[in-house]
């Protein structure tokens, strides 16, 4: 017994802190086609080395190769790039907004987004996507009004949500985007069984969910799983590793260890661990996985590897927990970057278009921004009092009728 080492608790920390040189030198990044592609069709216990490798199609000239290649025309990669740079655009002007006073919180998908906009490009109308924050692209590739962004952001008089939820937490049910949650870890438990009940119903749409990183390690996460193994769910399982959860670094949720589409293995799930700042791997890796949930072949876990560029919100400074320069060193690059010299290199754009479409895009927030002003900004503007009172029971309860009538409305 007295010749046993004492139990030391063990303590992850990040590489690189503020002040330090940014370092991703444990970052498993194989080259673009290494990873292998299986038939859709292929058995779960024929794929487990999937979590461990790197679905990629781009490499750093943009030239795209590999089995995941999707080979996508030229309409689409537009698409893609008009929805990346028109998201980048708002997020820019409405994070201007908060610090003006305009609104009371703001957060940027900066870095993050080739992921939203390809899947959403890629899966039906009917489908539904249970987001989390940074995935504003999706919307953007649906075309969702700009104007309906501002108000809700400025939780204004025409705020589409009648000031129900925090800036940025929309819900666009009609574009397939189902309500946002503070509550993170709710997503995937949501998708699970909206696609269970697509499932019972003999439906034909899925389900494809988002959580960070750091949701993996909370309860909800494996409860889900749970479910989507046993009822072969019909359901995409995203787990988006930006390597930050707030200002906790994602080794704390067990990046160290394994990988994050590693912990598909205990459940029986196929696992992808993608380049999420490739727009071709996003939509491959989402192909396929669609493929199988409409075959009855069951749930996907796909780990999209990236980057949070900004801070995790208006609230964070990340400055305080990272070097300042790291997301310039981060070695996937610019999703945005990557599409447009992959685009140049297959001569469908340049670099006068490139312009000519930012300039384009900055004129159109620019406009949805000054029409939710006149409507009012944070304070300024506000839905009626009696919005609290509506949808909230079908046959209101006798208190809440003595409650308006005390309002007087």
């Amino acid at each position: 017994m007295q010749n046993r080492p004492s139990l030391r608790l063990h303590i992850p920390e990040p590489v690189a802190r503020p002040g330090d040189a940014p370092a991703f030198d444990r970052s498993l990044i194989p080259e673009p086609g290494d990873t292998r592609r299986p038939e859709t069709t292929s058995a779960e216990a024929d794929m487990r080395d999937l979590p461990f490798g790197l679905v990629r199609v781009l490499d750093d000239s943009g030239e795209a190769s590999g089995p995941w290649n999707p080979k996508l025309p030229t309409e689409t990669l537009l698409a893609g790039l008009r929805a990346m740079l028109l998201t980048r655009a708002f997020d820019e002007r409405l994070f201007r907004a908060h610090r003006q006073g305009k609104t009371s919180f703001y957060m940027k998908s900066t870095g993050e987004e080739a992921i939203g906009a390809a899947q959403s490009l890629f899966l039906d109308r009917d489908d539904m996507c249970f987001p989390t924050y940074r995935v504003l692209s999706w919307l953007m590739a649906r075309n969702y009004p700009l104007i309906d962004l501002c108000n809700q952001i400025f939780s204004n008089e025409k705020d589409p949500l009648k000031g129900r939820q925090l800036p940025i937490l929309y819900s666009a049910r009609d574009y397939g985007f189902y309500s946002l949650s503070g509550n993170v870890g709710s997503r995937f438990g949501h998708a699970v069984g909206w696609a269970m009940a697509s499932a019972f119903k003999g439906g034909q749409s899925i389900a494809l969910a988002y959580i960070g990183e750091g949701t993996t390690a909370e309860g909800d996460f494996h409860e889900a799983l749970t479910f989507a193994s046993v009822y072969r769910a019909p359901v995409i399982l995203c787990v988006t590793n930006n390597q930050w959860a707030i200002s906790s670094f994602s080794g704390i949720a067990g990046a160290d260890e394994t990988t994050f589409a590693a912990k598909a293995l205990a459940y029986g799930l196929p696992g992808l661990r993608v380049d999420g700042n490739d727009f071709l791997a996003v939509w491959a890796a989402t192909e396929w996985a669609a493929e199988r949930a409409r075959m009855n072949l069951g749930a996907t876990l796909i780990e999209l590897y990236t980057y949070r560029a900004s801070g995790h919100s208006t609230s964070d400074d990340p400055t305080k927990y990272r070097p300042a320069d790291e997301a310039e060193a981060w070695p996937l690059g610019d999703p945005v970057e990557r599409l447009k010299t992959h685009m140049i290199g297959l001569g469908l754009w340049d670099e006068d278009r490139h312009a000519a479409l930012q300039a384009e895009l900055d004129a159109e927030v620019r406009a949805a921004v000054k029409e939710a002003e006149a409507v009012g900004t944070l304070g300024k503007s506000k839905p009626s009092v009696k919005e609290m009172f509506e949808g909230v029971f079908k046959d209101p309860d006798w208190r809440v009728v003595e409650q308006r009538r005390e309002l007087g409305i």
